[in-house]
């Protein structure tokens, strides 16, 4: 799983998987915690993070929707997504 993304402690990954489940989503690994983000609504879907980390990961995410998608339409044919630029 490719990571795309690193800033203060949060990794973010996607999958390269054509047979991924719907809505669009990323991965988001800080130390014991795990979550998954919806791309589109920038929400998380699954599992948890610390409230600081939450808010750090929502907040890129909303500036970077649209290079977020455009990696879940690379990775849904099964090429590499780009990386994009950390929180600073």
């Amino acid at each position: 799983m490719p990571t795309i993304a690193m800033f203060y402690g949060l990794i973010i990954r996607m999958y390269y998987a054509p047979g991924e489940h719907p809505p669009p989503h990323f991965h988001v690994y800080y130390n014991e915690y795990r979550a998954t983000v919806d791309i589109r609504t920038c929400d998380i879907l699954d599992g948890e993070l610390p409230g600081k980390q939450t808010k750090l990961v929502l907040a890129w995410a909303e500036l970077h929707q649209e290079e977020l998608m455009a990696n879940w339409q690379l990775v849904m044919n099964e090429e590499e997504p780009f990386k994009i630029d950390p929180l600073k």
